[in-house]
């Protein structure tokens, strides 16, 4: 099966559709599947959830589906930098679900390992607890807290081969290979592109079964979040 397409508006073609829930890996700036994420905005789809660390910086990442008014739930750890993001959450117009870092992490892994729900301390006693059952273990109270499946996943690598294993490059790796794993669908850019065999197996950070689509982008545009220079 050939899952290498020639663009990013191809990858999405005919998996994309409205209210639809939407994973997408990255952390800030760094490692987001930026061709891709402009691809589902020029797709015209609505209605999402999507799930991410964050949700980009206005005028990139996921805050371009934030400016059209694509996104009507978001399902994050972390909502700053975004002014778009914070307008629309303070005047109703955004529902959103906060959910701790390391929580976001282990739902969408264990989404991806068919895992439905799993206790953690993490939370208890707070508002993010909330509504929850809790139970005992060992003398300590714990939250459960109901893993996240996507519908489709967009994550960014470094280098994939034509079976889909990837590559991820340095802190680029973080929330996308669990990002990977919980989606129904994973469509998945990258900056190089080999042949089956030229990855050395021990090499591989998330095997390629969890990957459907492949689209390759060698230019990608790597913004920096916030530079601090030293004066001179």
């Amino acid at each position: 099966m050939n899952k290498v397409y020639p663009d990013a508006a191809s990858a999405l073609a005919g998996i994309v559709q409205d209210g639809q829930t939407i994973a997408v890996g990255g952390f800030g700036l760094c490692g987001i599947p930026e061709a891709l994420i402009l691809a589902l905005r020029d797709s015209g789809v609505t209605d999402l959830t999507a799930i991410s660390n964050n949700a980009g910086v206005d005028d990139f990442g996921l805050g371009q589906l934030l400016a059209t008014r694509q996104i009507k739930k978001m399902i994050s750890s972390y909502v700053g930098e975004n002014k778009e993001f914070a307008r629309q959450y303070l005047a109703g117009e955004l529902e959103i679900e906060f959910t701790p870092q390391g929580t976001l992490a282990e739902k969408l892994r264990a989404g991806g390992a068919g895992i439905p729900a799993f206790y953690t301390k993490t939370g208890v006693g707070t508002i993010v607890a909330e509504g929850k059952p809790h139970a005992e273990f060992d003398g300590e109270q714990y939250v459960l807290e109901r893993s996240l499946v996507a519908d489709v996943s967009l994550v960014k690598a470094y280098m994939a081969d034509r079976a889909g294993n990837l590559v991820f490059r340095k802190t680029a790796r973080n929330f996308n290979p669990n990002v990977a794993m919980a989606g129904k669908i994973t469509v998945v850019e990258v900056e190089k592109l080999v042949e089956v065999g030229e990855i050395d197996p021990d090499h591989v950070h998330l095997p390629s079964i969890f990957v459907h689509r492949i689209v390759v982008n060698e230019t990608p545009e790597k913004r920096i979040e916030q530079r601090t220079v030293r004066s001179n």
